[in-house]
């Protein structure tokens, strides 16, 4: 993706595009597997670990990033493909191998509908299944 296009995003999230954001999201977007924030600041090296939890739960308030709890490691990110900024219309569960400790997008699984009691109002849902994945299987 070129940068032109994380700026269009971001600014489509209501999210002032800075180099640091720009840098963050740019880790997000080129890794296969969600990421935790340690992965991220490795990963990133140029920018502090402070500096990467702001973007992170600034992209987290503005749809841009799901955040998956429930994995080996703690909470894990990874870009959300949402086309709005007040919500998330890009939900999917996820997928912990408990073998190889990776998560895992499970793109394209509908997550089951939950009828909530009245009163109730659903902002957001953390879908993990856990188990082996098949490379792990084998």
């Amino acid at each position: 993706m070129e940068e032109t296009n994380y700026v269009r995003l971001l600014e489509e999230h209501d999210i002032k595009p800075t180099a640091n954001r720009i840098v963050v999201m740019k880790a997000l977007a080129s890794s296969m597997l969600p990421q935790s924030l340690a992965e991220l600041e490795h990963r990133i090296g140029t920018i502090d670990k402070s500096n990467v939890f702001r973007a992170l739960t600034l992209f987290r308030e503005h749809h841009l990033v799901h955040a998956i709890e429930g994995s080996g490691d703690g909470t894990k990110y990874e870009l959300c493909h949402s086309h709005d900024h007040d919500h998330d219309d890009d939900q999917h569960p996820h997928f912990f191998c408990e073998v190889c400790q990776q998560t895992y997008c499970l793109e394209g699984v509908e997550l089951p509908e939950i009828a909530l009691p009245q009163g109730f109002e659903l902002h957001s849902a953390n879908y993990m299944l856990k188990g082996v994945c098949p490379h792990c299987a084998k």
